[in-house]
């Protein structure tokens, strides 16, 4: 029945179709159309309107025809599987054309609907939003845009003669329609390119859990169910992100193929877009597989078993999928298509040699002949230009320009030279004289937009082509001078990005009148340049398109010829005068034949829509140029006119008529004009670029042309370029109306979008190109595009050129179809290859307006653009909202439109955001300017008010998640390293046995011995010096008065304790700390450090000392009298029971009694301190350190640093835990140096007290924490003048060393380096440690002094080196080159202590790992801990982090686990010994790494990239909930900046780290908890994100 054309494709319906509306009478087309109206302006709802319509039609709906209403709607879903229908027997009335039923344009609105209904039980979660952010604060966002409910552009409008044909739609038992519904959930699973996401009805069980649980994501409960979404799913860790989007359930994947014991890889081809593949039976496969086993497989296409067991080599490789094509997607099968030639052009006799020549002949042979009347905004005409006028006035400008500006006695201007055209958009008859003034002195006018601010959107590149043109001059009009923004003297200010312009008023009074014997110089029509045409690409930059004299007038002679243009007609002009049609017919081609144009300015048709309609009455109008939005608005406006005619217009050229969805306008416009006089062949749209000009125009019908044609192709074949007459789907079409034939004297041809320009198949669709002697010529000076665009050679298939003559790209898409009908289906602006498959932004548009009800988002303020993230384009939707829209309301609009997008395209939506109204940057005639706002999104201004990102449908190209290889043991991987030739990874510090050194203090086994000893060798040696917020001394501390101190505590403690109690310690930092700790020890006791609680803070603070007190087991608190009044406070009951702390002593007061005898521990193995800390996951973990330790910490400490009574040492850290409390309380007594102590709480009222300190006592060795570094880094940065005016000088510090538990921070040290490099601070003084809880001490980069301090270095410099954060996912270590992408820069965490022995350990199999590998670092040292100290008898599950052994190689040594991922690296240093350096890399604690995907991630990574992405973000924190990343942000700015945050983060996280976000939460600075290190704390934020405590700016949940 539908049988193939010669043309390859099925023909297209072209018969005119049943005048079915013809046979109601007028009145009732009246009324309905109206209705329609109301209901697509959401006035009235759908029930109300089939009742209405219902009532209207019920006299009628027998006579119709004759056909029963119900076969009705089987016709019309019939029809549509017949391609081709003959001449219906109905069809008499071939002039009437009214459109076959199946060609309603409003079929698109009701295929969305359909589609809709599909999804009506899913939910999303909605994103929860604080209230003032719903409050916008600009005024504008209040007013109403400057259109009324009018749109701005065209969208699909229901169209009237829909008749009682949908009536069974009402009636859901309808077999036809259930068919129709079956057919479309079917269809389509079958593809497996990346967006084919409609259900599958044999799919997988867990896609029915899926559903189950969408039906239960309610806005509200959103945070449980999509817990319970995770739970019902059955997700593992590496399984792909859950899809809950509710959009689509993944279609699961069956590949037969051989069921071997072990899949290790499959092939490429099988990619699909879930994320995990799987085989026939199920089993994930492994997706890293080497490269020669993947030469293996696309050999034999089947799995191949891993390599042997022997040994182990992983190549780790990490690709990104690459989409494959499907093998089932729709190709060509036509012909070559041959180029399409139009008729020639006609010989006219007096032809005007060129377009000057042609005015100087109407001006003074027709004077008084009209040429141009202007309108004001009431619609009355202002002016009438003559043509005699014009020719004067154009004569006067000339003369004005070329002689009577000057510059230094020369002429300004030269013929030749290019002149800016500057006219507001209601004075055309100015424009007009500016221009052809212009041609007369043989200058090039270049007619630009008005710049009404400095901040235009693309204002900065219209001034880039002015410099480019050199552009010097700029004319314009009084008024429009007066309007534009002015610098301070008065002139017009230079606008951003433009060259210096002199502006001269062309009005009267300024131009000269040319004397009797001065005649403007008229030649024949050159190939020299007439005027310049600027546009504007797709990425916003803006060109100019030269157009010769002789192209200009092949142009108007063309289009004359075609249009069938007289002399002396009347035309009305809608569009912009300054280019393209506008200026083709209404300046150019109608002068040339001495018509009367009827200007109707913008301004006029945003007051009254109806205003060129009432012209086209008024003046008789033969002719009318328009857009489809003109068309539009004038529907939207015509229920109060009765009494105008349009039976006077013989053409009414659709401008836009490539626009595939103009069609929607004209067959709205004509049903409800053809009562009106309209006739319908007098529609003609045309097609045109910038480039080619004019490419097609359907011509009058007196020209005796085939009739016009349609065609319904389906958008899945289009988005493979191929052209299919859509039977099957009906949901997804696109209805095209041809836009006539090729223009005369053109040849045109469609070659492919890409790469060399092969001439397309008939079935396809391509790149239209004109080849004629009217088009432009170039893009000003830009020769290498003008090459691409103006001179392409199409080429046959077998490469040969199909002429010599070049042809122009129109950057239209398109084909050519039956009677050599021209079919444009998109432009190459609006082209979005969303994983190889092509979708066009208009249709996307389109879709989005389909969508009812459209009360929330304003018709045409829509933005469709791709942006590229992860080598993928990504479509992006902005609309504006209006103002009264509700949160809920919109919400539920834009998952309607996800869903319909997704329906209809098969593509997803990456995201969705409205804005305020009033707030997208707009193109100079209404519209959207779509670059600026594409710039605006990617940089994070655009402030919208409502996002939704949907980053897991239609992400689809991550690479697979990464399988364990669980069969690996640790021997095999020894092997493995050993054969690649890699060192096992180990190293150690100096060994302390063989270190002779002058140590008095060795001789003691207990560290308050050594103290007893110095109070008695050096009594009045200082020891300790404490200074205060101003930097005066608040305590000191000599080795006797501290030993008086510690017997004065002990003595209290004897008589009331036993020994071996525990007692906490709850001091500010000072000496009274120090001494209370020794005088624990004198007393036998247990010391144990705590934090005293913040005054202003107590409900946070208390717990922690309370839970310390508790879980330490303190039978006493030590304190001063303020604490000790604190404690036990009304404050304090408000946040612990304070009737249970323990016996609490203050200290202040003790009487000066020294004890009977101090106390000897019988054994050094004996406990001599608790040493408790919270880690960063929040937990509360209390080491044990024995005596023997103790003293072995601090000789390893000494020698290391090189410390001797002599030195002097400058501390800044918290003294209760860890390295801080082991530097103060410990290591002055053990080796006698002094310590100048500084509580770095101080630092909060006085930045500089650290600094100035270091300075004064002229410290080389000093010690501080990152947030330390940071709040000196940040509160002195801008005050390093003033610092060195007081003398702060840090040329003598030879080590800063920052005392961390965590990966180096590189950012910090290296501004801190750079900012502190002006008062002398060496770049190589600063280096960091490392220590945990099972040591505190593990690495200290030594300072550089003794016997070395000569050469420089008792050590080597602290290394960087950049390794692929790619294979660190992978626990590889692979260096890259400084700046290669994937770089990340670490710094090695200083020098091994001497004693301690370092390994790199699987932390599965506990096997040692080679060098290039990333796994736990085990320390066995002296100075362990021996142990955890917990009350809940855990210490069993924690036994192997203190003595663990390896399961393979050296199992005899006892190790501890650090809980912290790093690498070793054997550098080409070495130190003073001459020994190689090994240098210690620490990556990140284990507790904290994220598995996703089956990689580790370290957040610290993810926060960097994220902190990177946007200005506003001052700071980032990451966790997972249930397999969902989850990304905090602090927004420092605006609120309204906080949803830009949204996408942003998304882009970034996905393009650097290949993963998915799924929640965005944007917080309040001062959110994320930091602890007193300076570390986040992020389970404590996960926590408080679970709780809702968050008190978030805005929730996204990224669907």
């Amino acid at each position: 029945m539908a049988e193939r054309t010669s043309a390859g494709f099925l023909t297209m319906m072209l018969e005119p179709t049943p005048a079915v509306a013809m046979t109601l009478p007028a009145e009732v087309r009246e009324k309905l159309a109206e209705l329609e109206l109301e209901l697509s302006e959401g006035d009235i709802t759908q029930k109300g309107y089939e009742k209405k319509r219902g009532k209207l039609l019920a006299p009628y709906i027998p006579q119709i025809q004759g056909v029963d209403p119900s076969l009705q709607i089987d016709n019309r879903i019939q029809a549509s599987s017949q391609a081709l229908l003959p001449g219906s027997k109905h069809n008499k009335t071939r002039a009437a054309n009214t459109r076959d039923e199946r060609f309603r344009s409003d079929l698109h609105t009701e295929a969305v609907q359909a589609a809709l209904a599909k999804y009506k039980e899913r939910k999303m979660p909605m994103p929860s939003k604080r209230r003032s952010v719903l409050v916008q604060s600009s005024v504008e966002a209040c007013t109403p845009p400057a259109t009324s409910s009018a749109s701005e552009d065209e969208g699909s409008l229901r169209r009237q003669g829909r008749l009682p044909t949908s009536v069974p739609y009402q009636g859901h038992g309808h077999p036809a329609v259930e068919h129709w519904f079956n057919r479309v959930i079917q269809g389509s699973s079958t593809s497996s390119s990346a967006s084919s996401t409609s259900s599958h009805p044999g799919g997988r069980s867990a896609t029915t859990t899926n559903t189950t649980a969408h039906a239960a994501l309610n806005a509200n409960a959103a945070a449980t169910a999509l817990a319970n979404l995770m739970a019902h799913t059955q997700l593992d860790n590496h399984s792909a992100p859950p899809d809950v989007t509710g959009l689509s359930e993944r279609s699961s994947l069956h590949v037969e193929r051989p069921q071997v014991a072990s899949v290790r890889g499959v092939s490429r081809g099988y990619n699909h877009h879930t994320s995990v593949m799987e085989t026939a039976d199920g089993v994930p496969v492994n997706s890293r597989v080497s490269s020669k086993i993947q030469q293996l497989l696309n050999t034999l296409k089947r799995p191949k078993r891993p390599p042997l067991r022997e040994f182990f080599v992983d190549d780790f490789e990490e690709l990104l999928d690459v989409q494959q094509p499907d093998p089932n997607q729709p190709k060509p099968e036509g012909q070559q298509m041959s180029p399409l030639e139009g008729e020639p052009l006609g010989v006219v006799t007096n032809w005007p040699p060129s377009l000057p020549a042609a005015l100087q002949r109407w001006g003074t042979t027709q004077p008084k002949s009209p040429c141009l009347t202007a309108l004001d905004n009431a619609g009355k005409p202002v002016y009438t230009l003559t043509y005699g006028k014009l020719w004067t006035r154009s004569q006067k400008l000339a003369y004005t320009l070329l002689n009577k500006l000057s510059t230094r006695n020369e002429p300004l201007l030269m013929p030749g030279d290019r002149v800016a055209l500057v006219f507001p958009n209601n004075d055309p008859v100015m424009f007009m004289v500016a221009f052809y003034g212009c041609l007369l002195a043989e200058l090039v006018p270049v007619p630009i937009e008005v710049p009404l601010t400095r901040k235009d959107a693309g204002s900065q590149q219209i001034g880039f082509l002015l410099g480019s043109c050199g552009v010097t001059l700029a004319l314009t009009t009084d008024a429009c001078q007066k309007g534009l923004p002015k610098a301070q003297t008065g002139e017009v200010a230079t606008f951003k990005g433009w060259p210096r312009l002199l502006w001269f008023v062309t009005d009267g009074k300024h131009v000269v009148k040319p004397p009797k014997d001065w005649h403007p110089p008229l030649r024949e029509a050159s190939n020299d340049i007439a005027y310049i045409e600027y546009k504007t690409s797709k990425e916003g930059s803006t060109m100019g398109i030269t157009v010769s004299h002789s192209a200009m007038l092949a142009h108007c002679h063309a289009l004359t010829q075609a249009c069938g243009y007289t002399e002396a007609e009347t035309i009305t002009n809608v569009l912009d005068f300054k280019r393209e049609a506008g200026l083709w017919h209404g300046v150019l081609t109608s002068v040339m034949n001495r018509m009367h144009v009827i200007s109707i300015p913008y301004s006029l048709m945003k007051v009254n829509p109806l205003s060129w309609i009432q012209k086209v009455h008024t003046f008789k109008a033969r002719v009318a140029v328009v857009k489809s939005r003109d068309m539009h608005w004038s529907l939207l406006a015509q229920r109060d006119q009765r009494d105008i005619s349009l039976s006077s217009l013989r053409m009414l050229i659709v401008a836009d008529g490539a626009n595939p969805w103009s069609i929607s306008s004209c067959d709205a416009f004509l049903n409800v004009f053809q009562a009106r006089g309209l006739r319908p062949e007098v529609i003609c749209p045309c097609a045109s670029s910038s480039e080619a000009m004019t490419v097609a125009i359907r011509r009058p019908p007196e020209m005796g042309v085939p009739p016009p044609g349609k065609a319904v192709l389906s958008m899945s074949g289009l988005s493979h370029s191929v052209i299919r007459v859509d039977t099957e789907e009906k949901l997804s079409v696109l209805t095209v109306q041809d836009v006539g034939q090729v223009m005369p004297g053109a040849v045109v041809c469609v070659v492919r979008v890409e790469g060399t320009p092969y001439l397309c198949q008939t079935d396809e669709v391509g790149e239209i190109c004109v080849s004629s002697g009217s088009t432009g010529v170039a893009y000003y000076g830009l020769p290498g595009m003008t090459k691409n665009v103006f001179e392409t050679i199409p080429v046959t298939s077998s490469g040969v050129p199909i002429s010599d003559r070049p042809f122009t790209r129109t950057s239209l898409l398109g084909f050519v179809g039956p009677d050599s009908l021209v079919f444009v289906v998109g432009k190459m602006d609006g082209l979005m290859v969303v994983s190889g498959r092509r979708h066009n932004a208009d249709d996307v548009v389109a879709t989005a307006l389909a969508v009812e009800p459209m009360k929330f988002v304003y018709r045409g303020r829509i933005a469709v653009f791709s942006v590229s993230v992860l080598h993928d384009e990504r479509i992006v939707v902005v609309a504006e909202q209006r103002p009264d829209a509700s949160e809920e309301d919109s919400f539920q609009w834009m998952s309607r439109v996800l869903q319909a997008i997704d329906s209809i395209h098969q593509v997803g939506v990456y995201c969705l955001a409205l804005v305020p109204a009033n707030t997208l940057p707009k193109a100079p005639l209404g519209g959207i300017h779509i670059s600026d706002t594409k710039q605006r999104f990617l940089e994070g201004s655009l402030h919208p008010c409502n996002v939704l990102m949907c980053p897991h449908t239609c992400v689809t190209n991550l690479p697979k998640p990464r399988q364990k290889q669980p069969e690996v043991g640790p021997a095999s991987m020894i092997v493995g390293n050993l054969v690649a030739g890699k060192r096992i990874a180990q190293a150690c510090g100096r060994d302390v046995a063989q270190l002779e050194d002058n140590d008095q203090a060795r001789k003691f086994l207990y560290i308050q011995d050594v103290l007893q000893w110095r109070a008695q060798a050096t009594p009045d040696h200082p020891l300790f010096l404490v200074l205060n917020a101003k930097g005066t001394v608040a305590s000191t501390a000599s080795c006797l008065q501290l030993h008086k101190r510690a017997e004065r505590v002990a003595a209290a403690l004897m008589g009331r304790l036993n020994t071996g109690d525990h007692v906490a310690l709850v001091y500010p930092p000072g000496i009274d700390l120090i001494a209370t700790f020794y005088g624990c020890l004198y007393a036998g006791c247990v010391p144990v450090t705590v934090r005293p609680p913040h005054p202003q803070n107590l409900a946070t603070t208390l717990p922690t000392v309370k839970m310390i007190v508790e879980v330490s087991k303190s039978v006493c608190i030590l304190t001063t009298q303020a604490i000790m009044k604190l404690l036990k406070s009304k404050e304090a009951a408000a946040a612990v029971d304070i009737k249970s702390w323990p016996m609490v002593l203050d200290t202040d007061d003790l009487p000066r009694k020294k004890s009977a005898q101090m106390y000897k521990p019988p054994t050094p193995e004996m406990l001599a301190y608790l040493d408790f800390s919270v880690s960063t996951t929040g937990i509360l973990a209390g080491v044990k350190m024995s005596h023997t330790a103790t003293s072995a910490l601090c000789r390893s400490i000494k020698l290391q640093c090189e410390l001797y009574p002599s030195r002097q040492i400058a501390i800044c850290l918290d003294p209760y835990c860890g390295l801080g409390f082991a530097l103060w309380c410990l290591c002055s007594v053990y080796s006698g140096h002094q310590s100048i102590l500084v509580p770095p709480l101080e630092l909060e009222s006085n930045a500089s007290l650290w600094l100035a300190a270091v300075s004064q006592y002229k410290v080389r060795v000093t010690f501080c924490s990152y947030s330390v570094m940071e709040m000196c880094t940040k509160g002195l940065g801008s005050q390093t003048e003033a610092l060195r005016l007081r003398n702060v000088n840090l040329s003598c510090v030879r080590t800063c060393m920052v005392v961390a538990e965590e990966r180096p921070r590189i950012a910090l040290t290296q501004s801190f380096s750079k900012i502190f490099k002006d008062l002398g601070l060496s770049p190589r003084a600063v280096s960091t440690t490392f220590g945990c809880r099972v040591n505190v001490a593990i690495c200290l980069q030594p300072n550089r002094l003794g016997k070395l301090a000569e050469q420089g270095t008792a050590g080597p410099d602290p290394t960087t080196v950049y390794v692929d954060m790619r294979a660190l996912r992978h626990d590889r270590v692979r260096l890259v080159e400084r700046g290669s992408p994937h770089s990340l820069p670490l710094m090695e965490s200083g020098k091994i202590l001497p004693g301690v022995k370092v390994i790199i350990a699987n932390t599965e199999t506990k096997g040692p790992l080679g060098d290039s590998h990333l796994g736990e670092i085990w320390v066995s040292s002296p100075h362990n801990a021996t142990g955890y100290y917990t009350v809940y008898g855990e210490e069993a599950l924690h036994a192997d982090h203190f003595n663990t052994k390896l399961s393979f190689g050296d199992t005899q040594t006892v190790w501890a686990r650090t809980g912290y991922l790093g690498f070793l690296r054997r550098t080409e240093l070495t130190d003073a010994s001459g020994e190689r350096h090994d240098a210690l890399y620490v990556v990140g604690s284990l507790d904290e790494t994220l598995e996703l995907r089956g990689m580790r991630y370290h957040p610290i990574d993810i926060e960097t990239s994220v902190i990177r992405s946007h200005k506003s973000i001052a700071e980032c924190a990451v966790f997972t909930w249930t397999n969902l990343l989850v990304v905090v942000v602090e927004l420092e700015g605006s609120e309204q900046e906080a949803l830009d945050l949204v996408a942003l983060v998304t882009n970034v996280v996905l393009e650097e780290h290949y993963l998915i976000v799924g929640v965005v939460v944007v917080v309040d600075p001062g959110v994320i908890p930091i602890n007193s290190r300076g570390e986040k704390q992020r389970m404590h934020l996960r926590d408080g994100f679970l709780a809702d405590q968050l008190d978030p700016i805005y929730v996204a949940y990224n669907m």
